[in-house]
């Protein structure tokens, strides 16, 4: 990776994915939404960065009815892709989610109604997945005995860190609707986590791009690849609309965690810089640099852009 700023690579890049919402024989959500076809378009774009993920987390509602079909589908959707960039895959509960298949399909264990809560190890940074779903609802909660587990886990830190990677976020939601089915008892968890070395908190449900914060640490939320929510419909109103999918990557520096959005889809190209100016940029001073990039008065960034569209 070419560095031109001040900041070195991340240590660790992960893609977040969410709300896959799978239905059995490959059927159409609401009757219109090809859940597959979205997806793939996310794995395709993410294969063609060359970004590589370390890991590729997905918070929850991988099924629509928690059909075993509908998790076979995913799984060999999704393992191919992450055994050719090398990330590992993990897994997370949702409300719509089945405890059962969800461990014996992706997990490969037992079919099993505990909660499917488990730790992973990428390179010292430590992500946990929570199974905030509760069997039979669609609101979310972590149990006593599932919070004293964690607290157990955070006391020993790991070397880059935690990532707490769950289903429902606990953040507040514009969307009235929504906030019925929230993560309950919050203050519960937040008194788990509170100076312990979580660094984010990855989540899922609510179908739009959120950020917020919680117990003093940095909560987001990615959009769902099968349909999204419009935060700006009227007050009162939920709105599914097929549009705005995406998923995030979320890239770990020594101090800082750093999401960024990637929408889903081909849209039409205004402008670009090919790798050859960035290697041009890469060969100057930081001096040189800011005076070729950054100067107002600088015909660098202008001559190449024009280069760049005649295709040469």
């Amino acid at each position: 990776m070419i560095q031109l700023g001040q900041y070195a690579p991340p240590t660790h890049t992960i893609a977040h994915v969410s709300d896959t919402h799978y239905l059995g024989g490959r059927r159409a959500l609401y009757g219109s939404v090809d859940t597959d076809r979205s997806l793939a378009r996310a794995l395709e774009q993410l294969e063609r960065s060359g970004t590589n993920p370390s890991a590729i987390v997905i918070t929850g509602d991988l099924a629509d009815l928690g059909e075993p079909d509908a998790y076979e589908r995913l799984k060999g959707e999704l393992e191919p892709v992450a055994a050719r960039m090398r990330s590992r895959i993990v897994w997370v509960m949702g409300n719509h989610d089945e405890r059962a298949p969800f461990s014996s399909i992706l997990l490969g264990e037992e079919p099993s109604g505990a909660p499917q809560d488990r730790i992973y190890d990428i390179d010292g940074l430590r992500i946990i997945a929570l199974d905030s779903s509760v069997p039979g609802y669609h609101h979310g909660e972590l149990t006593e005995a599932q919070l004293s587990w964690l607290e157990v886990v955070l006391a020993v830190p790991a070397a880059h860190g935690t990532l707490l990677a769950l289903h429902h976020p606990p953040i507040p939601t514009p969307v009235e609707l929504m906030a019925i089915i929230e993560l309950q008892d919050q203050p519960k968890f937040a008194d788990v986590i509170r100076g312990t070395d979580v660094r984010g908190i990855l989540a899922g449900h609510l179908h739009y791009s959120t950020f917020g914060s919680f117990a003093g640490i940095p909560v987001s939320v990615a959009a769902a690849t099968c349909y999204t929510i419009d935060a700006s419909a009227e007050p009162d109103t939920l709105l599914g609309v097929d549009g705005g999918q995406s998923v995030n990557l979320v890239n770990i520096h020594p101090d800082s965690v750093v999401h960024s959005i990637v929408p889903i889809g081909s849209f039409p190209q205004v402008a670009s810089f090919s790798g050859v100016v960035l290697e041009r940029l890469a060969s100057m001073t930081p001096h040189e640099r800011r005076e070729a990039f950054s100067s107002k008065s600088s015909t660098f960034s202008v001559a190449e852009a024009e280069a760049s569209a005649a295709g040469e």
